[in-house]
C-alpha cells in the first residue's frame, strides 16, 4: 500500500518537517541563482527590471526563460532525491510506488491519453474559435523549445509529483494515520503553490478550482492505483502540450509554441469542465483498466505501520 511505503524509511516527523525545509531551499533559493543572474545582468544591459513573468520573458527570451525556470526544478528534484536517500534512508522505489518495480507502461498509458485528449481539445478549440489564435510557428526557436521541453518538462512535472503526492502524500499519512487527509491536504498544497501564476493575477481565484481539482485528481489516481506512475504520465503529457501547442501572455509557460491565444481571458467551461466532466471520465476508464475496488478504503482508510497492519489482517 502506497502510502505505507513511508515506514521503510525513518519516517519521524521532524525529518519530514526538516526535509520540506531542505528542498524549498533547493528548490526555490539555490536553484534560482541562474536564473536571478541572468536576469540582473540582462535587467542592467537595458535598465529594465520586470516584476512579471511576460516582462521577464521578454527580457530573456522565451527559450532562455523556459531553461532557467525548468533548470530550478532540477535542482529541486535532485534536493529531493539526496533528503529521502539521506535524510530519510528511503528507497527512491519505495517513493514511487508499492510495486517490486516501477511500471513504466503506467506511466506510457496515461501519457499517451491525456496528450491525445489535450490534442483533440486544443485543436477543437482553435477549429470553433479561430480569431482567439494567432499562428506562432517558427523551425528554428520551436526546435530548441522542442528540445527544452522533451529534457525538462518531465523532470519539472515528476518534481512536482514526487514532492506532493509521493513525499508529502506519506508524511502526511503517517502523521494523521489515515488517507483522507494527506489526500486533501496535498491537494490544497498543490493549489497554493499556483497561486502565484501569472493566470491566476489575470483570470482570478476562481481558476484555482481547476489547480485545487487537477491535485485532487492526481492524488486519487496515486491512492487508487498505490503508485505514482498513472499521475507522472498525466502531468508530463499536459504540461508538454500546453508548452508546445498554445501559450499566452497571461500564463505561467512563455514558450515559441505553435500558436498563441490572443483572447481575453475569463472563467468559463475550460476551468469547471476538466474537474467535474473530463476527470471523472479518466477515473472510470483507468478504473476499468487497472480494476479498482475498494474505494472508500483506499481513498479514506486508516494508515498503520506495518506491524499493526499484520496483526490487524491477522485478527
Amino acid at each position: 500500500m502506497y502510502i505505507e511505503q513511508g515506514y521503510k524509511g525513518l519516517h519521524e516527523l521532524w525529518r519530514y518537517a526538516v526535509g520540506v525545509l531542505i528542498i524549498f531551499m533547493g528548490w526555490q533559493f539555490i536553484g534560482s541563482v541562474p536564473l536571478v543572474l541572468a536576469l540582473f545582468v540582462k535587467a542592467m544591459e537595458s535598465r529594465d527590471f520586470p516584476t512579471d513573468i511576460p516582462g521577464i520573458s521578454n527580457l530573456l527570451g522565451s527559450n532562455l526563460f523556459l531553461f532557467l525556470m525548468l533548470l530550478t526544478f532540477v535542482i529541486g528534484f535532485l534536493t529531493l532525491y539526496f533528503t529521502v536517500k539521506f535524510l530519510h534512508q528511503q528507497s527512491f522505489l519505495s517513493l514511487t510506488t508499492s510495486r517490486k518495480k516501477i511500471d513504466w507502461k503506467r506511466v506510457a498509458f496515461t501519457f499517451v491519453l491525456w496528450a491525445v485528449i489535450s490534442v483533440i481539445f486544443i485543436g477543437l478549440d482553435i477549429f470553433l474559435y479561430p480569431d482567439d489564435y494567432l499562428y506562432n510557428f517558427r523551425p528554428g526557436p520551436f526546435l530548441v523549445l522542442l528540445f527544452i521541453a522533451i529534457i525538462f518538462i518531465p523532470v519539472q512535472t515528476s518534481f512536482e509529483e514526487y514532492f506532493i503526492r509521493g513525499y508529502l502524500m506519506q508524511g502526511l499519512g503517517i502523521a494523521a494515520k489515515n488517507r483522507w487527509a494527506p489526500l486533501l491536504g496535498t491537494s490544497l498544497i498543490f493549489g497554493l503553490l499556483h497561486i502565484f501564476n501569472p493566470e491566476v493575477a489575470k483570470i482570478g481565484y476562481g481558476v484555482m478550482v481547476f489547480y485545487i481539482g487537477t491535485g485532487l485528481f492526481l492524488g486519487i489516481l496515486t491512492l487508487m492505483d498505490e503508485g505514482l506512475e498513472l499521475a507522472l504520465g498525466f502531468h508530463a503529457a499536459n504540461n508538454l502540450t500546453a508548452a508546445l501547442l498554445v501559450s499566452a501572455d497571461w500564463t505561467a509557460f512563455q514558450t515559441n509554441s505553435v500558436y498563441r491565444d490572443i483572447s481575453e481571458p475569463e472563467i468559463g467551461l475550460e476551468v469547471f469542465a476538466p474537474v467535474f466532466i473530463v476527470y471523472p471520465i479518466m477515473l472510470l476508464i483507468l478504473s476499468k483498466k487497472y480494476g479498482w475496488t475498494n474505494w472508500k478504503e483506499r481513498l479514506t482508510g486508516k494508515v498503520l505501520p506495518p506491524g499493526d497492519l499484520h496483526d490487524t489482517l491477522k485478527i
